[in-house]
């Protein structure tokens, strides 16, 4: 393949129109025994690749990944996989036959994660609009750093990002930016409240620092802890603030965990609220959270990375009540929303240039102050990264398609279902529900017929405990589906399904409660 690419002919230029067609002779120009007249890439090779793959994809990755009589995954060990897949470099390159091959292999062999029975993760389904948009900044190759190199697409990102303000509540706008995931936004938050607080740490660092202290719910993602670890704010100063049997942050508990903090010599600096937790699909308080904070000049930022799409749906934007007051929000559009991976919006309220005055490192030779047009559109120094995709496209164009309205009817529809599923769950023998869904993660146990008689005291638990594992190798090695488990505090292993993509139909629910008892039942 990489000899197809290159091939051309090294004593030819293009002629003054650049047209391949009608070479013009010319004397070879050597530099260090390599000859420059002509490019070494053989376009016409490259646009013919290019369309065979573009071809299968379509076949393989659009239509049967979309199928649901196809399989959701083709299980293979990774002894296995290795021994089926040439994963070894070499020097020199291989055929073209060969290459696509390896494409083939890597769609067989992967996880169709837009399957219509995928119910693994907070993502799911096909979204081709997004899709589109997807091929086309791939193709482009753009950098958000300045709006030379990526105009449109700066563009873009400020239109979406007021948008999205505008849902959140934000009558008066604010900032933010697209970034490399949920994980990435919340590292912003924590970085950005702490510079709000202490902002001659960016200079002097941590030896100028108080111990300071962060409160999060024990139902928050591990990347809090994992910010508070990387900024070297420490991991034993996140204070885990207890929550209710639903998941829900107990706002009397934080108020006595900072006052406990406070008596401890340390510095409360921030709260991270949490709108649509990883397991249950619980909405933290957030009213009662941005008052504690406000008593306590607290910067309140909101993970609502999951949860940030009931803020479409006029019927379940109440999950979110009083997100307005928050300084930041975490919003993933790539979740329930379906925009391709990743999308994810970092937002604040802020609007003095904070996100700038934290992270800029005013490198001259991209941030020029001097250029031919407007730098306020260069936005790459409020972002930690320097290249940076133009993932607000993705959701962009997916919004610009289907309407604010289809938008909103894709979450009430989701949530129906998962009310259905939950409904169904609750009729049918052996199976038991942990909790009435308020969101759309469905959270039940399979209890296969061996065990029906048994009592609810620990030899019962336990021996539950083992079979959410068994059924999900099973699914997995036949192919049928994909849900996910976990255990959850001090309760057994039980099945998670996420219910996202309109693709999904109440014939999907049925099916997979008949092949969880199908695949469960002998154990």
């Amino acid at each position: 393949m990489g000899r197809h690419l290159k091939e051309g002919n090294p004593s030819e230029s293009q002629s003054p129109a650049g047209d391949p067609e009608h070479p013009q002779k010319c004397p070879p120009v050597v530099t260090d025994i390599v000859t420059l007249n002509c490019p070494s890439l053989n376009v016409l090779a490259a646009e013919s690749f290019i369309e065979q793959s573009i071809a299968f994809i379509m076949e393989d990755v659009v239509k049967k990944a979309t199928d649901v009589t196809e399989k959701v995954c083709e299980w293979r060990s990774p002894e296995q996989l290795k021994e089926l897949l040439d994963l070894e470099l070499t020097d020199e390159g291989e055929s073209e036959p060969k290459i696509l091959q390896h494409c083939r292999d890597a769609i067989r062999y992967s996880v169709k994660t837009t399957h219509p029975r995928f119910f693994n993760q907070l993502y799911a389904g096909m979204e081709p609009y997004s899709m589109v948009a997807s091929f086309i900044t791939e193709a482009l190759k753009p950098s958000l750093y300045t709006y030379e190199v990526a105009p449109v697409f700066t563009l873009i990102e400020e239109a979406v990002l007021r948008k999205m303000m505008e849902m959140i509540g934000w009558e008066e706008g604010g900032d933010g930016i697209f970034n490399a995931g949920g994980s990435m936004s919340n590292m912003y938050a924590v970085n950005l409240a702490r510079y709000h607080h202490y902002p001659h740490i960016k200079e002097l660092g941590l030896s100028a620092a108080p111990r300071l202290v962060i409160f999060t719910s024990r139902e928050c993602h591990y990347s809090i802890s994992k910010a508070a670890a990387l900024l070297g704010v420490g991991t034993k100063n996140v204070y885990v603030v207890p929550s209710d049997n639903r998941g829900k942050m107990i706002s009397s508990a934080l108020e006595e965990q900072i006052k406990t903090a406070i008596s401890e010599g340390a510095v409360p600096f921030m709260v991270n609220a949490t709108a649509g937790t990883t397991v249950l699909g619980a909405f933290d308080p957030i009213e009662e959270i941005a008052d504690i904070c406000e008593k306590y000049n607290l910067w309140l930022h909101v993970d609502a990375c999951w949860g940030g799409a009931a803020l479409m749906s006029k019927k379940h934007k109440h999950l979110l009540k009083g997100i307005h007051r928050a300084n930041s929000v975490a919003w993933n559009p790539h979740k329930m929303l379906m925009a391709c991976l990743q999308c994810s919006a970092f937002l604040i309220r802020d609007k003095t240039r904070l996100l700038q005055r934290c992270h800029s490192a005013r490198a001259s030779y991209l941030f020029q102050q001097d250029k031919f047009y407007d730098v306020s559109y260069d936005t790459g120094d409020k972002s930690v990264q320097c290249s940076r995709k133009p993932d607000a496209f993705k959701f962009w164009l997916m919004w610009k398609a289907l309407g604010t309205r289809e938008l909103e009817q894709r979450v009430d529809r989701a949530l129906a279902m998962a009310r259905y599923l939950a409904q169904e769950v609750e009729k049918r023998e052996g199976f038991r529900l942990l909790m009435d869904p308020e969101y759309a993660n469905v959270c039940f146990w399979y209890i296969p017929p061996s065990l029906r008689n048994l009592s609810d005291g620990p030899e019962f638990w336990k021996k539950l405990h083992t079979v959410a594992p068994v059924i999900k190798e099973r699914m997995m090695k036949k192919g049928s589906m994909m849900v996910g488990y976990q255990p959850h505090g001090d309760k057994a292993n039980f099945f998670r399904m996420i219910i996202i993509s309109p693709q999904v139909s109440r014939q999907d629910m049925d099916f997979v409660l008949d092949e969880i008892h199908n695949l469960g039942k002998d154990l």
